[in-house]
């Protein structure tokens, strides 16, 4: 390599993302509970489209995404001329970047925010700006302080990633009004079907020119194998978006499961509501063993323990018994551990597992 040949700026910044763990050395049978997985897996309609799809791997898949697009609008009540499918909605968040930022300008996130945020700002030449959050949750007065002429790009995630909290409606109405005219508000609404009745920020995107909605199959849908995502916004938004979306995104396997996933809302049902079972009792259990953790809109909970050195000396014995949860130092949490909310076996091993830890166990 030449002194000549050189990556654009920023870019040998990017701390490579590293995801959840999902083997230990030495153990067999492991419960991974640490990459907020669907433990349900997905629906039995998803699982039949899938097999279907095995007949059309020949064949390119359509550009337009027409059909899960309008899949996703009957669903949510939206016009599907104004979604725009990706891979994951990760694909959606750098869209947004690569279309609306460069060197020179800023990105803000939260201090406790998604870890994709700053990698995508770094990844065009911009400025991540890390925000203070407010007892793990969005300040957006902060946000709001922090914002400058430089400004394009605000990402939050509602609910939140890693924290599992989340802010009302008129807090997210009030940052978007209050940001200035250059910039977008980018909501990350990856576990918004968590929450019963809850829009992921829709009916904003709709009175306000600079909102964005992302949303993803890879949670309560059980399609993070897939990868599939989608975001809605203003039709001028769209346009840019999908003029540097690439064509063929998204295969015929991708469209036709999301699309039969997105139809089948009794799958979602079911799922929500043992999450927020599980979720509730868990989160009891925990504290009943000396382990807080915030109301969590999510299907994690975000345990805290007394330091960073308990936390992970309980994440080494949760190994130790082929538990598998999230360290969260990367995220300004050392002395926390984000636990997936699994089926009812994985959520009473790992609470009776933390209770033996807190007790002595090592």
């Amino acid at each position: 390599m030449t002194d000549q040949i050189r990556p654009q700026p920023g870019i040998m910044d990017i701390e490579l993302y590293v995801g959840g763990a999902s083997k230990v050395e030495g153990v067999g049978e492991v419960v991974k509970l640490s990459s907020n997985e669907n433990p349900y897996g997905a629906g039995e309609a998803a699982r039949e489209a899938y097999g279907r799809a095995v007949y059309d791997l020949h064949r390119y898949p359509s550009t337009d995404h027409a059909e899960l697009r309008e899949a996703i609008g009957a669903q949510h009540g939206l016009d599907p001329a104004r979604i725009i499918c990706g891979v994951g909605s990760d694909e959606i968040l750098t869209l947004v970047a690569q279309a609306y930022v460069g060197p020179g300008d800023e990105v803000i996130y939260t201090e406790h925010g998604f870890s994709m945020y700053p990698i995508i700002a770094k990844m065009v030449g911009a400025t991540p700006v890390k925000v203070a959050e407010r007892e793990r949750v969005v300040d957006v007065d902060a946000i709001l302080d922090a914002c400058t002429d430089k400004t394009r790009i605000v990402f939050i995630a509602n609910p939140a990633n890693p924290t599992g909290t989340m802010i009302g409606g008129n807090a997210v109405a009030r940052l978007a009004s209050g940001l200035p005219e250059q910039c977008i508000l980018v909501l990350d609404g990856a576990y918004a079907e968590f929450v019963e009745g809850y829009d992921g920020g829709a009916r904003l995107v709709d009175r306000q020119p600079n909102v964005v909605m992302t949303r993803t199959f890879s949670k309560i849908y059980g399609l993070g194998g897939l990868r599939i995502g989608w975001g809605y916004a203003q039709q001028e938004i769209i346009d840019v978006l999908n003029r540097v979306r690439q064509p063929f995104n998204l295969s015929n396997t991708q469209l036709a499961v999301a699309e039969a996933a997105m139809k089948d809302q009794a799958h979602v049902t079911r799922t929500r509501e043992a999450n927020s079972r599980l979720r509730a009792w868990l989160a009891e259990a925990l504290a009943e063993h000396g382990v807080p953790s915030d109301t969590s809109c999510a299907n994690f909970i975000l345990a805290r323990f007394a330091d960073a050195d308990e936390a992970q000396a309980c994440d080494a014995y949760l190994k130790s018994q082929g538990l598998i949860v999230r360290q969260t130092a990367g995220y300004g949490l050392a002395h926390c551990l984000r636990i997936t909310i699994g089926d009812e076996s994985a959520c009473r091993q790992v609470a009776h597992a933390i209770g033996r830890f807190k007790e002595g166990a090592r």
